[in-house]
């Protein structure tokens, strides 16, 4: 076993999902999934993509993520909307709560830990 690992999406399937429908503020947006990496069920990394769409987003995770395309914009309840683009960063902590809305597809990569 090596000790390294390449983001290779061609080496897996994406998992397909969506906002719950109670969460869900606009649209009829898709998620696209590729968990590439699980340590311990406490740590995951891989890309994300998601269509166009508006819905409530509450973290109990620490997630770190790089947006790889797309345009879409998270906004923390009580603040100012926060536009993400290809090359922006973002980490999102425990306890956040707020929205996400796609405007364009939006891929990015991910490392969560729960």
């Amino acid at each position: 076993m090596t000790s390294f690992l390449k983001f290779d999406l061609s080496s897996i399937e994406a998992e397909i999902g969506a906002p719950a429908p109670d969460r869900l503020i606009s649209g009829n947006p898709e998620f696209r999934t590729w968990n590439l990496e699980e340590a311990d069920g406490e740590l995951y990394a891989g890309i994300w993509e998601a269509t166009p769409g508006k819905w409530r987003i509450v973290y109990d995770e620490w997630e770190y993520f790089h947006v790889l395309s797309g345009h879409s914009i998270v906004t923390e309840e009580g603040r100012e909307p926060i536009h993400l683009r290809a090359g922006d960063s973002m980490i999102l902590r425990p306890g956040f709560k707020g929205t996400w809305e796609v405007v364009e597809t939006t891929r990015k990569d991910y490392v969560i830990r729960l």
